[in-house]
Formats: structure tokens, C-alpha cells, sequence
């Protein structure tokens, strides 16, 4: 069955934006009746049938309403410095979505070759990719922060910082175990300065390693991801 998208939900209607309206009244030409499922992002699935099969504002009544659809057990914010291609980014933000990632911010360091975002062109990409992934949460998808900004803000849960310098590191599948709400960062291609890795010290974070080999950006970033969804998830986690 169709999934969509839509956080306009209310007295058992609900209604799709424009986008999801044409892909789903032009594109796959579904009609009055047709049986739909909607995703509102926040763990809300909802069984509901088109009832104004409108390209532009289509209206489906709901049937029926599961919640707590997709809790991957977890609660994973990852800040990452972006790649300067923009197939590179998009690629990055795709798949650490379909993986699983509660909040990403884009973050500004010494190193990054990328200095501006894409906010409004990222988030129609979380959109397909929870649709695709079904995973019933839509991550949070910070503004373009500061470094120093970022890791200076508080965070209940284990702060950890992805880095290739001969300083002491914890593998971080390892540095996570027993944890369930985590921060990693993810430097760009020249890795975090030494001013950036102390700074991460002096506020609480731990450095760790996401294996022997050198990583790309978004390569890192969606190791990482994995990680956690392994070592933190419901199916993954030992307890």
C-alpha cells in the first residue's frame, strides 16, 4: 500500500500537501476509495482512504491510527560537517535518515569545505527517505551551527567526537554500549583541528574511532549511524 506524508491530520481528515497530492493523485493516478497509508513524522501511521482525489490538495479519511510506529529504541543526534559536493550531501542525508537519526545539525568547523545549507531542499530529501525506510519518525534537521556552538550546548546522554588524530580514542561501538541517547560529531575531510578536539574535551566529550580505515564525510557519518542502530536498537541491543 502507498505510504504518504502529511502532518495535517485532524477530525479523522487528513490532507496532503501539494507535492504528496500530485505523486499521489497525477503520478501513481490513485482514486476515490483508494486505500492509503499517511505517516505524520511522529510516529503516527494511519490507514485512511481518498475521499477528494484533488493533484493539488487531496483530502483521505483516516480508518484507523497506530502510535509509536518506527521507535528504534534510541535517540541519536549527530552534528556533521557537510561535503562540499552537493550529491555528496544529499547521498549523506538520505541514508543516515533511512538508517535511523533523530536530529542532524550541520556544522560549521575550521576544516569545512561546505559553508552554507540546504535546510528546505534536505528536508523534502528526509521526507522520501522516511517514507521509503518507514521508519515513523522524521529527523529534526537543525540550521547550519557553529562548532563551538554545538558542543558547548548541553546534551543528557554520551557526547562523543569522530576523529583520525594519534590521541587516545574508545571504539565507539564500545563507548556507546549501555547507552541510549547519544551525540557523535563528524568532521570534514581534513578531520577536526586541534583547537576542535580540545574544546570537545573541555565539554565532555569522548574521543572515539570508527575503525582503521580513513572515511569520507558521509561514509563516516553512515557508519556511525549504523553503529548505534546495531549496538543501541531493539534489535540490535543486548538488553
Amino acid at each position: 500500500m502507498h505510504l504518504f506524508y502529511s502532518t495535517d491530520i485532524a477530525d479523522g481528515v487528513c490532507t496532503l500537501d501539494e507535492n504528496e497530492s500530485a505523486h499521489c493523485i497525477r503520478v501513481l493516478r490513485l482514486a476515490e476509495g483508494s486505500p492509503i497509508l499517511i505517516t505524520d513524522g511522529r510516529g503516527g501511521l494511519y490507514d485512511a482512504h481518498i475521499a477528494e482525489p484533488h493533484p493539488k490538495h487531496c483530502r483521505a479519511r483516516i480508518t484507523g491510527a497506530r502510535q509509536g510506529v518506527g521507535d528504534c529504541g534510541y535517540f541519536l543526534h549527530i552534528g556533521v560537517a557537510l561535503p562540499k559536493s552537493a550529491d555528496r550531501c544529499d547521498f549523506l542525508i538520505e541514508k543516515i535518515a533511512e538508517i535511523g537519526v533523530s536530529c542532524i545539525t550541520p556544522i560549521l568547523c575550521d576544516h569545512s569545505e561546505r559553508k552554507s545549507a540546504k535546510n528546505d531542499h534536505w528536508h523534502r530529501i528526509l521526507i522520501s527517505a522516511l517514507k521509503q525506510s518507514q521508519g515513523g519518525f522524521l529527523p529534526i534537521l537543525h540550521p547550519l551551527t557553529p562548532f563551538a556552538n554545538l558542543v558547548r550546548q548541553p546534551f543528557d546522554g554520551i557526547k562523543c567526537i569522530a576523529h583520525c588524530h594519534p590521541l587516545p580514542r574508545t571504539a565507539f561501538g564500545k563507548a556507546i554500549e549501555n547507552h541510549r541517547r547519544i551525540l557523535v560529531l563528524i568532521g570534514a575531510e581534513g578531520d577536526f583541528s586541534p583547537a576542535e578536539l580540545t574544546l570537545a574535551e573541555q565539554c565532555g566529550f569522548v574521543g572515539v574511532s570508527l575503525g582503521i580505515r580513513r572515511l569520507r564525510t558521509e561514509t563516516a557519518a553512515i557508519v556511525a549511524c549504523h553503529t548505534v542502530a546495531m549496538v543501541c536498537g531493539r534489535e540490535g541491543a543486548k538488553g
